[in-house]
């Protein structure tokens, strides 16, 4: 089974990714880890990342086709990522995770170490805001509309135990 799981900034979709992976016993790709990483090893902030990506539009082409070649050459693959479900749609079931700004921006808090929540919140936007100026120029694709995905959850609302299993009622029909 291939799913795809998408989402903005910090609605849990690397949590329910890695999940679902292990649940079904398959692999994981993340094209946010491949992002961080890549900041990461030019000493980039994901702000100052973004900003070089929408300079030069090879990077972002670069994760995008890496994930989509990874997750062609398996049958049993999670793809997590803000477009997977726009560029990988030979897969079973296609996931759209929301959550209010203010949730987000806690769970970004948390999980980056960011200085404070009034930081995080404008990094976020800031990234949010980059993410799609950049979709919309190298892809024609508008983030916000999400008629494309077969399932789309409040992470805000339901835990990730929660969310796996309506995943799971789904995933027994594909």
């Amino acid at each position: 089974m291939r799913i795809t799981i998408s989402g903005l900034p910090g609605s849990g979709t690397t949590t329910l990714g890695k999940m679902l992976a292990d649940r079904y016993n398959c692999e994981y790709v993340s094209a946010g880890e491949v992002f961080r990483s890549m900041a990461a090893e030019r000493s980039l902030s994901l702000t100052e990342f973004g900003l070089l990506c929408e300079e030069d539009p090879s990077v972002d082409k670069l994760i995008d086709e890496r994930q989509r070649a990874i997750v062609l050459k398996s049958d049993m693959i999670v793809a997590e990522g803000r477009l997977s479900g726009w560029m990988i749609p030979e897969v079973d079931i296609k996931i759209w995770l929301f959550a209010s700004i203010s949730c987000r921006v806690t769970r970004i808090y948390e999980r980056d170490g960011c200085a404070d929540t009034k930081t995080a919140e404008s990094e976020t936007l800031a990234r949010e805001a980059s993410e799609a100026t950049r979709y919309r120029q190298y892809y024609d694709i508008d983030i916000s509309v999400i008629d494309i995905y077969d399932l789309v959850l409040n992470s805000g609302k339901f835990s990730p135990e929660q969310l796996a299993n309506i995943v799971d009622a789904i995933a027994v029909h594909c």
